[in-house]
């Protein structure tokens, strides 16, 4: 598959304190990479740095954050507009040719059509985020970057959010998301990313993190010998992280 984000020796630095260090891996078009981590490691920095809304102290990118779509946990809408005005509005920041035809082919393609004239403001916590992953996808770029995408969602929605998501994925989108639950990186991503301390300390599948933890679930930890593609995802990212320290 063709390589849509290649990111080599990714740095960033606050003063003394490093969030980032050395990071590379490269992202094919059509993937969905989950970035998981504890708290601090670094994963709201890596995205935001490949979006470009922090600019990284070191290493490089192949794209420009023109080419790469950007939906933060915390959306910066207006919830006095409705949804097709907040699109409207975006699209005019983003210099879209159009603006209005952008907007009505992103209502189309985010299935939001029947709720362009609702205030945003009225919208249920999951079409808020719908429209805060379109207003990431108004410049049709082929990287999309989701921080957190389902962090306040309740399991319905999250649901229809990864509906949806797949569907990008599948139409050749290529995306890559930050989560705190294990368990939905483990049914939705084709992919993992761990990041500790800044550093990336594993690249592969669900699988390859399951059999480097030793399969990680409670049965196989208590010698129950659980094949790794049945694992608990949760487990082994601890686990493997424990491992990780106490080789320190």
């Amino acid at each position: 598959m063709s390589v849509a984000l290649r990111v080599s020796a990714l740095g960033k630095r606050f003063g003394e304190l490093v969030a980032l260090e050395d990071v590379s891996f490269e992202l094919a078009a059509g993937e969905l990479l989950a970035v998981l981590g504890p708290n601090g490691a670094g994963k709201t920095t890596l995205l935001s740095a490949i979006a470009g809304v922090q600019a990284a102290t070191s290493g490089t990118i192949n794209r420009t954050p023109r080419e790469i779509g950007w939906a933060p946990q915390q959306p910066a809408l207006y919830s006095k507009l409705t949804v097709a005005e907040n699109l409207e509005l975006f699209a005019r920041l983003e210099h879209a040719g159009d603006p209005r035809e952008t907007v009505d082919a992103m209502l189309a393609q985010t299935g939001l059509a029947e709720r362009a004239d609702e205030q945003l403001g009225r919208l249920s916590g999951g079409n808020r985020q719908r429209v805060n992953v379109a207003i990431g996808l108004l410049g049709d770029p082929p990287v999309l970057a989701l921080d957190e995408p389902s962090a306040s969602l309740d399991p319905a929605q999250r649901e229809r959010l990864w509906t949806f998501v797949s569907g990008l994925t599948a139409a050749g989108r290529a995306v890559i998301f930050s989560t705190h639950n294990p368990a939905e990186a483990q049914r939705h991503a084709d992919r993992l990313l761990v990041l500790d301390g800044g550093r990336l300390v594993f690249d592969g599948t669900t699988g390859e993190l399951l059999a480097r933890a030793g399969g990680a679930t409670p049965q196989a930890l208590a010698g129950g010998g659980a094949q790794p593609s049945e694992g608990d995802l949760e487990h082994a990212l601890v686990a493997f992280l424990e491992r990780r320290e106490a080789a320190a």
